[in-house]
């Protein structure tokens, strides 16, 4: 391989680092962000797992059912600086999800706040770095 093929193949390796963390990651195109609605159930499953945590919840149906909804929530990296962990929730827990629900009106949201059944509010933003 030439000098010249040898550059070429490096530039070109290099691009493709450099474009995949802006392809990798998603917007919030998918939720109505300017909509909040609230969801009231008992936690099924919590995952806490990159690049999005999620919170899933039987919710009642109003006619004596349950309904299971997916929430989805902030990076793991940025939940454990506000003192959010992997065992911040278990099955059985009961919580009120804020969220922007999905455009396609799936039982998913995205998460805007998170009231425990004794009605703390947890902390989604880290404290502001000074």
């Amino acid at each position: 391989m030439n000098l010249r093929t040898y550059l070429m193949f490096v530039l070109l390796a290099m691009s493709g680092f450099s474009i995949a963390p802006a392809v990798a990651h998603h917007s919030n195109v998918a939720f109505e962000t300017l909509k909040i609605q609230e969801a009231t159930g008992t936690v099924t499953d919590w995952k806490w797992t990159n690049p999005h945590t999620w919170i899933y919840l039987a919710v009642d149906d109003g006619k004596g059912g349950k309904i299971e909804w997916a929430f989805e929530g902030r990076a793991p990296g940025l939940l454990s600086r506000t003192g959010w962990s992997a065992k911040t929730f278990k099955k059985g827990d009961v919580l009120t999800i804020h969220y922007s629900p999905a455009k396609d009106g799936t039982k998913t949201g995205l998460i805007a706040r998170v009231t425990l059944a004794d009605g703390t509010i947890l902390p989604y933003t880290p404290p502001a770095v000074q």
